[in-house]
This record gives structure tokens, sequence and C-alpha cells, in this order.
């Protein structure tokens, strides 16, 4: 082994402090609270914008830096099938009248012959 070697050590490693990284930017504490009575504490440099709301880490839902009126949950709207949909868009006589319409169509077509698929 050479005399020279430094054995266990990587560029950088040595005593970390205050000196090596520089001083600590100035801080402030924000609190957020959730509808589930969550307190999240978060830290931010004195001169940056602070959000009026944050995702509360423990359960997801909406945090706001007011205790009393912590933000509702959203609302989550259920799974709409296709069905879901064209109901929204067609009354029932609409329906019947477009029913009405396909099997006339396919009742001429097997009338005449034609091979349906």
């Amino acid at each position: 082994m050479s005399g020279g070697a430094i054995r266990g050590s990587r560029v950088g490693s040595g005593p970390m402090g205050e000196a090596e990284r520089g001083d600590a930017a100035p801080r402030r504490a924000i609190s957020y609270f959730c509808s589930h009575a969550h307190t999240t504490v978060l830290s931010f440099a004195i001169e940056a914008d602070v959000p009026e709301s944050w995702d509360c880490p423990r359960c997801g839902l909406p945090a706001s830096q007011d205790h009393e009126n912590p933000p509702t949950a959203p609302k989550i709207e259920p799974y709409k099938t296709h069905l879901a949909y064209v109901k929204e868009r067609r009354s029932d006589d609409e329906a019947e009248q477009i029913l009405t319409e396909a099997l006339e169509t396919l009742r001429a077509r097997r009338a005449r012959g034609d091979v349906i698929y």
C-alpha cells in the first residue's frame, strides 16, 4: 500500500458545518390544516410567495392556513357508463324513434337479401 493513500474518504467528505455550507436562508414556518384535523408545518423562505392551499401529506385532501375553516374535500363524480352519457343527451322519445328507424333499416336490408353481420 502506498503511504500517500487516504482510505475511506471521498471528495467533499469531512465535517459539514455552517462554515462550509454557508448561512441558511431566513425562513418562516407556515401551518396548513385539512378537514381531517391534520396539521402540516412547512418552512418557506422569507421572500417566497406562500401558497394559499397545500395537499395534506397524510390524507391527500386540500389544506389551508385557516384552522377554523379548513377546505372541504372535493366532490368525486362517479364513473359514468356510455349508456349514462347517451341518456343525458337523448330523451326516451328520441331513443325510441332512433331505435325504430334502425330496425326499419335492418329489416329492409334483410328483405333485399343483404348479408348482415
